[in-house]
């Protein structure tokens, strides 16, 4: 069995939790490698949600092994409660849960200064969740962020508190903001290192030897690869790499390692928080999709924008993600209407641009160009017979694939495990770059 990626091409929310979840009953290791407490998988399995931050979707799925890569930001916190929540609903986790100890730890201090970033940007304000995501990248970038591996050091865990504190209520004291307590930050982490020294591993040498006994592994990644740091619609952008190479480096493995990638993408586009988005419906058909979607964050609760889906910007996170399979996910939710839109192509003050513009400040003025096509009558949700899709739908799966030069390999018909259609089994289930489409 070989290993696969499994990441979003659009701003997130594309519903990676439930194909993660589908799949893994195929491999035998699940590894997240990049992110924090702000990303939400959300998995329905026989009606009973279970919605996971931290923890890989695979936990759902007894004697799977799940990992946390050094590329991933961890509240101490928001970990350990998500572990009590599993348990309460009897969902065991013990050795079955890997933590890196090179993973580096989100603090009290690191919330603090993202509220008070965002509230110094005003209208520029990049939209976070303002859970400390971002500065604890900024201080693991800075050579002065808190590792998990510290908190079994506590005399440099300790100084390391210490000095950062000093260093954030220069800043906290000069716009107002309360100032933070070393000593009781460093009683509330201590108070953590006991419960988590269970799960701190050295995750590079796990994972290889877990390759080395055979084992397949699916990557799973948070956000989508719009909002990857160095690829995404800047600065309007999570502060890791979402797109398949942070896979790598958020887990230490090498790239002889990753056989395919299996991109996840809505029927529609949705995105969170600000930035530019070219296919935004702002009118009752925005409304619509908002609604019949569901489309709130897992996570905050936040409501998503939504609009039609931008082929534009689906062909580019193929492209820099090295997509040919697709997992296309809420089909359901364009049932019943007449007309669906698909974006074609952007104009930029009068002329085509070639691509997808990364730069925000140019696709926040770019003018979408639509194709148009026939809607279906017969509902898609909760299909599971490829036979029993419309005609329509299937022509507009195909002028998808067609665009963005990649196959669908799998459709979501709706929230559970069964609500699925593998139009190409024999990939979904193992590697993508050997099956081919079958029409």
């Amino acid at each position: 069995m070989a290993n696969i990626v499994v990441l979003g091409m659009q701003w997130g929310d594309e519903g990676k939790g439930k194909i993660i979840d589908l799949l893994t009953e195929s491999f035998q290791v699940v590894a997240r490698y990049q992110g924090g407490h702000n990303a939400g998988h959300t998995v329905f399995i026989d009606g009973d949600k279970t919605v996971l931050h931290l923890i890989p979707s695979g936990i759902l799925r007894p004697e799977k092994l799940c990992v946390i890569g050094n590329g991933v930001v961890v509240q101490p916190q928001a970990f350990l409660e998500e572990i009590d929540y599993l348990e309460k609903r009897g969902i065991s986790v013990g050795d079955n849960l890997a933590l890196s100890k090179n993973a580096h730890l989100i603090l009290p201090y690191h919330a603090a200064l993202e509220k008070v970033s965002e509230k110094t940007l005003g209208e520029g304000k990049i939209g976070t969740t303002c859970r400390g995501i971002g500065p604890a990248y900024v201080d693991k970038m800075d050579r002065k962020g808190v590792r998990v591996g510290d908190l079994l050091n506590p005399a440099l865990l300790s100084e390391k508190v210490r000095v950062n504190v000093a260093q954030k209520n220069i800043v906290l004291s000069h716009f107002g903001e309360p100032l933070m307590d070393a000593a009781a930050i460093l009683r509330e982490v201590s108070g953590y290192s006991s419960r988590m020294d269970r799960y701190i591993r050295d995750v590079s040498l796990l994972m290889d030897e877990e390759f080395r006994k055979g084992s397949s592994v699916l990557f799973e990644g948070a956000q989508g690869a719009l909002l990857d740091i160095d690829h995404g619609t800047y600065p309007f952008v999570t502060s890791s790499n979402a797109t398949v190479g942070g896979v790598c480096t958020g887990l230490g493995v090498g790239p002889d390692k990753i056989d395919g990638v299996l991109g996840v993408t809505k029927a529609y586009c949705t995105r969170v928080g600000s930035g530019p988005f070219p296919t935004e419906l702002t009118g009752p058909v925005g409304r619509i999709l908002m609604d019949k979607g569901n489309e709130y964050g897992a996570t905050t609760g936040r409501p998503r924008r939504c609009g039609w889906l931008d082929a534009v910007a689906l062909a580019y996170a193929c492209r820099v993600n090295g997509v040919k399979k697709l997992a296309l996910t809420k089909p359901d939710v364009l049932d019943g209407f007449e007309e669906v839109r698909i974006c074609t192509s952007y104009m930029y003050k009068g002329e085509p641009l070639p691509g997808f513009p990364t730069e925000s400040w140019i696709l926040k003025e770019v003018e979408p160009r639509y194709t148009t096509v026939k809607g279906w009558k017969t509902e898609v949700g909760k299909q599971t017979d490829p036979a029993a899709l419309p005609q329509e739908f299937l022509d507009y799966v195909r002028r998808i694939e067609d665009l963005v030069e990649a196959r669908v390999a799998l459709i979501s018909t709706g929230a559970e495990r069964d609500d699925t259609i593998l139009i190409d089994p024999e990939w979904a289930m193992s590697r993508g770059d050997e099956a081919s489409h079958k029409d």
